[in-house]
């Protein structure tokens, strides 16, 4: 018993020592201070007011009214009284709008209002109005395709009753005539469909998991450069000394990326008003598996770094991919079943989903267990590898002090 007593007493104490050289070697290295302390910040706060419009609005839009009518004119009023659309521009022909949207001057579209617009509709013959909407731009294309629609659905809608109760019909029952099957929509979530609330709750954890990395890979191949940690070598091959060297430095960053995560997750939420359904104790489980695994990741692989440089690199090339893959921007049952169990790789592909379902419908942890056990099986994963490569680390660095150490050398 007090063998066992004092082991735990030994390897607390060299936790504790290995937890402060960690620290200490990030707080004197300020580009490793930067990216995993400042970073989470800058690009955080940057996003954030970015999308803080949540909606896309006042689409500059040209019109063409070759009709030049009372009714062309309220439709082109109902369509730029959306708050989708602002009809900023008019033109005479489809060629002078044409010329306008080719030079610029951020124009969304064109809408165009045939000649005989009025007498058609007086004649009860099918008028047909053209939009065309800049489809290189999604958000820009939505809003101006959305607008049109329901400004030209509003305003058929319209003429159709008139003409009914022209007919003898009632008010009610021409309604009834023009709809008789009424939709009634209903968004949950997210009922401004605001760009904002939509992405930056994913991506805040794609900027935690990829600068975790980067500065992991930092400091390992900064201490590769320096050698700087081969003075512990003898304490972490003793009997058990791999795992107080391994959970102090863990530690040390997840001090770091507690703050960090209490600043995105919490701080960040309530400023720009994301959804925050969820229990706070639950996202807070989540969270901690997360940046275990991404921790032990980032130790196994920052033994492979001899330079600082590379881990930069390879996150930089890697972050494009592992946000596509993670869900966030396009659906994760859309792509391809072998690149997203290849995703499964990194923390976040499995955090992203459970994450959002938590903060955004408010689920419970039971709801989302299995993305639960899939991060706690990953972060023992890692553990083990940081562990193997930690080892392996440390005998190589061991051998090579003592190859320097010898006589004549």
């Amino acid at each position: 018993m007090k063998r066992l007593l004092k082991k735990i007493r030994t390897g607390v104490r060299m936790t504790g020592q290995f937890y402060q050289d960690e620290m200490q070697a990030i707080l004197k290295d300020h580009g490793a201070l930067l990216i995993l302390s400042g970073a989470i910040i800058i690009y955080s706060l940057i996003y954030a007011y970015a999308y803080k419009m949540e909606v896309v609005r006042e689409v500059d839009t040209v019109v063409v009214d070759l009709d030049r009518s009372a009714s062309s004119r309220q439709l082109v009023c109902m369509i730029d009284g959306t708050e989708e659309v602002k009809i900023s521009r008019s033109a005479t022909s489809m060629k002078e709008a044409q010329a306008i949207f080719v030079e610029g001057d951020h124009v969304g579209g064109i809408v165009v209002i045939p000649s005989n617009f009025e007498k058609d509709l007086l004649e009860g013959v099918q008028a047909d109005v053209a939009v065309y909407a800049d489809g290189s731009y999604f958000l820009i294309y939505r809003q101006l395709i959305g607008a049109a629609v329901k400004s030209v659905g509003t305003f058929s809608a319209g003429v159709e009753i008139k003409r009914m109760m022209a007919e003898g019909k009632t008010y009610e029952q021409a309604m009834a005539a023009r709809d008789p099957l009424a939709a009634d929509l209903h968004f949950w979530f997210n009922p401004s469909s605001g760009y904002g609330s939509f992405v930056m709750p994913g991506l805040i954890l794609i900027i935690l998991q990829q600068t975790l990395l980067i500065g992991i890979g930092m400091i390992g191949g900064t201490s590769k450069e320096k050698n700087r940690h081969s003075f512990q070598v003898p304490l972490a091959l003793k009997r058990g000394g791999i795992f107080p060297l391994l959970f102090g430095k863990s530690l040390s960053y997840l001090t770091i990326y507690s703050i960090n995560s209490v600043f995105a997750m919490v701080l960040l939420h309530h400023w720009f008003d994301y959804p925050n359904r969820g229990s706070y104790l639950h996202v807070m489980v989540l969270t901690l598996l997360f940046l275990l695994s991404v921790i032990f990741m980032g130790i196994t692989f920052s033994v492979l770094f001899k330079k600082r440089e590379s881990s930069i690199l390879l996150m930089v090339f890697l972050s494009p991919i592992v946000l596509f893959l993670s869900g966030i921007s396009w659906p994760a049952e859309s792509i391809p079943p072998l690149l997203h169990k290849l995703a499964h790789v990194f923390p976040s592909t499995i955090m992203v989903p459970a994450y959002l379902r938590i903060r955004n419908l408010g689920v419970d942890l039971v709801h989302v267990r299995h993305e639960y056990f899939l991060l706690l099986a990953q972060a023992c994963f890692y553990f083990l590898t940081a562990s193997v490569a930690l080892y392996f680390e440390t005998r190589h660095n061991r051998k090579a002090r003592a190859k320097s150490q010898e006589p004549g050398d």
